[in-house]
């Protein structure tokens, strides 16, 4: 007999794409699996053969939502600040973020409760930067999924998550650090507050989530993790990758001789409407070929002779025909072209998308341009190098060859699955 298995992503793609290409694995093994999820994606999940729970992070607008409106909306307005340094973003843009999200989990948790009281789940996975108490305060198991960069998961001798700073030097550590205390101190002990107060435990000084007793699960290549100073909890795993297997296929055009790259900012990076145009702009003098994630903003702007695109691509279908990827760096596209071997120009716009932008760079798997001051030549010839670099096409085949081997989906279904059988182990032992 299956278990029944809950995701409760974030509310946007990347999270959600990420709990998919788990879910559907153990769907296929005859579990149950529920997703719960925003009532803008209504509909979304169904269509991937799934069941859906619905729920809402705020008050329900006038107007109908389209999935993931909420954050579409916020990135809109706050996309000024994005063009200023990772240390002014703290006050502008993660303070406010964090702010959204912890307003989101008050407002939410009862209704998870009785999601949770309903569907009696054997394992809730949470994928997810900040925590819902209703989870904890189950008294279920619970498995924690990290999908962001790992310096989510601090270190003393690692650079600051959110800040994009090399590895290499400790400038600017200490006042970064000392300027996200400032910021986001108060509201994350009243956070704990409020997490204690709904029959949870308090969260660790300054962080939003905590870890699970069970397990915890991170996606980042070895070739691009941290050597940390202290290891992680015995309870944490690194799947390393976690491609999804769900997307509809894709039909790559024939070779003419030209080199093939796919361009996708995101869904909320592609938003940036002049960001976009700018790109096309310079990419269209180029004489290689462009697949284009045009996001929601699709009918704002034309693409180039030389491209082809959409509103919505099926990504995970389209790396492993394309030659090079130019993305903002979120951790699933960062950890995605790595699986298939692609090297990355790599354009971040918000929270740990510079992580990965620096990280790729100083590790030498791509390179890191400054999104909203890069010279046009700089960018086209960045694509020109890449493309022509053999040894690190040679490195990058080597990397893909290693990671498809071990594919981090079924890796994660296996230690869920674990979590769920220990759980029947204890209950078979408590009626004995």
């Amino acid at each position: 007999m299956g278990s029944t298995f809950v995701f409760f992503p974030e509310g946007a793609f990347g999270p959600t794409n990420n709990c998919v290409g788990i879910g559907d694995v153990l769907r296929r093994r005859g579990h149950r699996v529920v997703f719960i999820i925003e009532e803008s994606f209504k509909g979304t999940l169904e269509a991937k053969g799934f069941e859906e729970r619905l729920m809402r992070l705020g008050p329900p607008p006038a107007e109908p939502e389209v999935p993931g409106q909420f954050w579409k909306d916020f990135i809109r307005d706050t996309a000024p600040v994005f063009r200023r340094s990772t240390l002014e973003q703290l006050e502008g843009f993660i303070t406010p973020t964090w702010q959204a999200l912890v307003d989101g989990a008050r407002y939410v948790d009862e209704r998870l409760a009785e999601i949770f009281d309903e569907l009696q789940p054997d394992v809730i996975i949470e994928d997810n930067v900040v925590g819902f108490p209703a989870i904890s305060a189950s008294g279920r198991r619970w498995v924690r999924i990290a999908s962001c960069n790992p310096l989510e998961m601090k270190d003393d001798t690692l650079s600051p998550v959110f800040s994009g700073y090399p590895s290499g030097t400790r400038s600017g550590w200490d006042e970064f650090k000392d300027e996200y205390a400032r910021c986001v101190r108060d509201m994350q002990r009243e956070f704990s507050e409020f997490c204690v107060s709904r029959g949870a435990p308090p969260l660790p000084e300054l962080e939003f989530i905590g870890e699970s007793p069970w397990l915890n699960l991170y996606l980042y290549p070895a070739e691009l993790d941290y050597a940390r100073s202290r290891p992680l909890a015995p309870t944490w795993r690194n799947l390393e990758t976690c491609v999804r297997s769900t997307d509809a296929a894709w039909d790559a055009p024939d070779r003419d001789g030209r080199s093939l790259v796919y361009v996708s900012l995101g869904s909320l990076g592609s938003a940036d409407v002049p960001l976009m145009q700018r790109l096309v702009d310079v990419l269209s003098r180029t004489p290689h070929r462009y697949i284009v994630s045009k996001g929601p903003q699709h009918d704002a702007y034309e693409l180039a002779d030389n491209m082809t695109g959409a509103e919505f691509l099926p990504q995970a279908s389209i790396l492993a025909h394309v030659d090079l990827v130019i993305t903002h760096g979120g951790n699933n596209t960062t950890t995605e072209c790595m699986y298939f071997g692609k090297p990355m120009i790599v354009l971040p716009i918000f929270w740990d998308q510079h992580d990965n932008a620096a990280r790729v760079h100083e590790m030498g798997y791509g390179v890191r341009l400054p999104t909203y001051a890069f010279d046009d030549g700089d960018l086209a010839s960045a694509v020109d190098r890449l493309l022509a670099d053999e040894p690190l096409r040679r490195r990058m085949h080597a990397a893909s060859v290693r990671l498809q081997a071990r594919p981090g989906t079924k890796h994660a279904a296996d230690l869920i699955e674990e979590v769920a059988q220990r759980r029947a182990a204890g209950r078979a032992e408590t009626r004995a």
